[in-house]
């Protein structure tokens, strides 16, 4: 899946601390999937999984947060996957 271009309205994603229960469910992120950083989701923007190894995942933000980030590796317990019907809405 591909991120589609745009701003986005990173407010309406609800924040999710890292570790907390939402988090810490049993998911598998895979390739394409498009996540957000869960304890700040307008500090990175939404990105796309891009590959998942030894237990992190590396993320393609593409420069769509505050931050400016284009790649960078999380656990996954920090990344929130989004559901397709609510990027609709961001």
């Amino acid at each position: 899946m591909r991120i589609p271009p745009g701003t986005y309205r990173l407010e309406l994603l609800p924040v999710v601390p890292a570790f907390h229960r939402k988090a810490r469910r049993r998911r598998e992120l895979g390739q394409g999937q498009l996540v957000y950083y869960g304890p700040q989701p307008t500090y990175y923007g939404i990105g796309e999984v891009k590959h998942v190894v030894d237990g992190y995942v590396a993320v393609d933000f593409r420069g769509t947060g505050q931050f400016g980030v284009h790649e960078d590796v999380f656990r996954p317990e920090y990344l929130i996957p989004i559901p397709p019907r609510t990027l609709a809405l961001l």
